[in-house]
């Protein structure tokens, strides 16, 4: 997914210190326009001015359910990272410039990696009216920034408890595991707690979790999390435990990983290292899109790609690390 805006947002990402494990942070959501005023709307919680990271989950874009709105975005580049798409209900027609086509549906996910570069466009499809998802990226280490274009998709089996179902698409969680790999240790996974039902799972200890809430609301380790809010809490816990306390079915995404060290400088749809990275990064597509990132072969729009937008010419773009900066 792209960020669409004509006057793009940076960041510098800071990994956060560290907290008491006990502790739970919320992060209410921003909303964002994927284009104009009647284009699908987004909540966005990661980035946030409160926290750049969950693990090396960097990006976090949770939409609908939406009836009668398209997702239509024309192709657009990535650098340095993965795209991880997960919808609840709908379709979206995937083309990228790696030459794959294909369809993002409810409980299978797609996973993309762009590493030096990739470019691909995003349609919701006039058969399944209804779109709800989530839209996830995750920033590669720097040794493997510069990766090859790859794509993966997986159907996980649902893990069914007494009132729990889990689908585990990255990583491993209650006995299941996922054959996604990625190049930092994660977890992603779906879970649906029925009315008044806790569940406690063991989770590795050495990583952060992340709790976005979909439909409903739960309690995470005791603390509220209402509808739409990501809650994060720091590494150094052996289980998640989360309480549906409402008389109506709940669903949750449960994202975590070792936490990264890493700087990064995160500008539109690019990951670099530095104000450079991006300078070069942003002409190279506006000028000669098909040297680094390729074609999209088979998109239909109206507008055959996204323009990266204008930095701010008084702005250096600077590069942030767990403890300080560099």
């Amino acid at each position: 997914m792209s960020n669409t805006e004509t006057r793009a947002e940076w960041h510098e990402c800071l990994a956060s210190e560290e907290h008491d494990p006990e502790q739970i942070q919320i992060i209410e959501p921003k909303d964002v326009a994927l284009g104009s005023a009647d284009a699908l709307k987004v909540r966005r919680t990661l980035p946030s001015l409160r926290r750049s990271f969950v693990g090396a989950w960097c990006f976090a874009d949770h939409y609908g359910p939406e009836t009668g709105v398209c997702m239509d975005v024309p192709p657009h580049p990535h650098t340095g990272l993965q795209t991880v798409s997960w919808l609840f209900s709908g379709e979206i027609e995937h083309r990228d410039s790696g030459g794959v086509h294909a369809m993002v549906r409810p409980g299978e996910v797609n996973l993309m990696t762009s590493g030096y570069g990739i470019a691909h466009s995003e349609v919701s499809t006039p058969e399944r009216d209804l779109l709800h998802g989530v839209q996830l990226w995750v920033a590669l280490p720097e040794a493997e920034k510069d990766l090859v274009r790859e794509f993966q998709h997986h159907v996980p089996d649902p893990v069914d408890e007494d009132g729990v179902s889990a689908r585990v698409f990255i990583g491993s969680l209650a006995g299941a595991a996922s054959p996604v790999h990625t190049q930092t240790p994660l977890l992603g996974a779906e879970i649906t707690l029925d009315p008044g039902v806790t569940w406690e799972v063991p989770v590795d200890p050495g990583f952060e979790h992340g709790v976005l809430v979909d439909t409903g609301w739960v309690d995470f380790d005791d603390v509220r999390l209402d509808n739409t809010v990501l809650g994060v809490r720091d590494a150094g816990l052996d289980h998640v435990r989360l309480t549906n306390p409402t008389d109506a079915p709940a669903r949750v995404m449960l994202l975590g990983g070792e936490p990264f060290d890493e700087g990064i400088v995160m500008w539109w749809n690019f990951i670099g290292r530095s104000h450079e990275d991006i300078l070069r990064m942003r002409a190279e597509w506006n000028e000669a899109p098909d040297d680094r990132f390729g074609r999209v072969a088979g998109y239909r729009g109206s507008v055959p790609r996204l323009a990266a937008p204008p930095l701010p010419p008084e702005l250096r773009l600077k590069r942030r690390f767990r403890r300080g900066r560099q």
